[in-house]
């Protein structure tokens, strides 16, 4: 199950979640009032995990927190979106 904490690496650009030498991760870019959420990634040996979801789940928070709109242009994030319609408020177009 997973239990590691995600974390906001700014320098990177990217939510991140490190499981020892391994790193999940959402890239994202920053817009005036707007968080593109540009690629999802998590090494094979932690799929499943739900991982991805988590990374998605923070960025969008993030961008609800902030007052910013989330542009899912990630497929795994957009997906995410449409499982999940309570974020639609906050989501911009593509």
């Amino acid at each position: 199950m997973f239990t590691d904490q995600v974390v906001n690496n700014t320098e990177k650009y990217q939510f991140e979640v490190v499981s020892g030498a391994l790193v999940s991760k959402l890239e994202y870019r920053m817009g005036r009032n707007s968080i593109a959420l540009i690629h999802t990634e998590v090494p094979e040996e932690l799929g499943g995990q739900g991982i991805g979801s988590s990374l998605v789940k923070t960025a969008l928070q993030y961008a609800k927190d902030n007052g910013l709109k989330a542009l899912p242009y990630c497929p795994f994030a957009a997906a995410y979106i449409e499982r999940h319609p309570e974020w639609s408020d906050i989501v911009g177009e593509v």
